[in-house]
Parts: C-alpha cells; structure tokens; sequence
C-alpha cells in the first residue's frame, strides 16, 4: 500500500491513536511521510522502536523505546552465525536513545528474564547519559506463555515497586497466546 492508502485506511477507523511498529518501524520506506500525513491528520502517533536508528526529525508524540537486552540475542544455531553477530553489535544505541529521549516524550521497555537483565538496563539507562524518571522504565516479564510469565512476574512486580519502575504485563500473549500478529 502507499502512504497515502494506508492514511486513508487508518481513517476509517474512529480511533486517535496509531502505533507504528513492525519488526523495526524506523527502516520502512515512507516512515517520516506516513509519520507526517497522520500528523496532519490529528493522529496521536506512538512509534515503537528499539531505538537503533535515530528519530531524524519523524513526527511522534510518544516514543516506545524497547532496546534489546542480552537476553533477546539468538543461540548460535538457531539462526546464521553472521546475524546473530550484527544483531550483538547493534542491538544498543545509547546516543539513538538519547536522541529520541531528548526530542520526544517516551517510555523505555525493557524485556526481563532473569535478574541480571537489570544490572543491564541500570547500566544502560547510565550510558545513555540522559535524565530517565524512574516512572519511564516498563519491565516486562519473557515469557510466550502463561506459565513462565506468572512464574517471573511476581518478583519483577516487587523489583518494580523498590526501584519506581513500572510493570507491564503481557496483555497479547494472556489474550492470545503467542501467536503472530498480536
């Protein structure tokens, strides 16, 4: 679809709000326009992203940034050797991060396995060098299912309450399983 049929699409709904995601919206032909057209359309915009490549000017009135922890790395195996390999070196941009972070209202999501993915966000909430309220940081507990997630959520619901994050759940996979799309 263009731009212009996707804007035109999105209209048919009564819905304010739109979300662009994807796998990683940031890359997508078009973003900044299509950005720009509901912008102009009165959208509130929300643009979910990793945070790897820089804002450059995109209209976004909230930024949802989901750096990708430790955890989030391919076993070798399970992928080609040479992805897992550019997904490690990539997969954290302090300065992106703090790109968006200056020039965007946000919120950071963090994906939480074990208790060592916190000593990784606390570190790179520091490399990221900007002023991050407590309140922006969402834990998320790893999980495709409802049993892992509830086994790990009640610690992290605890780690949230002593450190001022928040925790956010995993409404989809409770909805509907883990399945694409959702």
């Amino acid at each position: 679809m263009s731009v212009e049929e996707v804007v035109e699409r999105v209209g048919t709904f009564p819905a304010r709000h739109v979300v662009l995601t994807g796998g990683e919206p940031m890359v997508a032909k078009g973003i900044h326009a299509l950005a720009k057209q509901f912008q102009e359309a009165g959208k509130h915009i929300t643009i979910e992203t990793a945070g790897t490549v820089a804002p450059g000017g995109i209209a976004c009135d909230l930024a949802s940034l989901s750096p990708k922890l430790r955890n989030s790395t391919p076993l070798e195996g399970e992928i080609g050797e040479g992805w897992r390999e550019r997904h490690e070196n990539l997969r954290l941009q302090p300065e992106v991060l703090r790109e968006w972070i200056n020039r965007h209202p946000f919120q950071l999501k963090f994906v939480v396995e074990q208790s060592s993915d916190v000593e990784e966000i606390e570190t790179l909430l520091a490399k990221i060098g900007a002023s991050i309220p407590p309140h922006k940081v969402q834990l998320m507990p790893q999980g495709i299912d409802l049993g892992t997630i509830r086994g790990r959520d009640e610690s992290l619901i605890d780690l949230c309450k002593r450190r001022g994050y928040r925790y956010c759940n995993r409404l989809h996979i409770e909805l509907f399983g883990n399945t694409r799309g959702t």
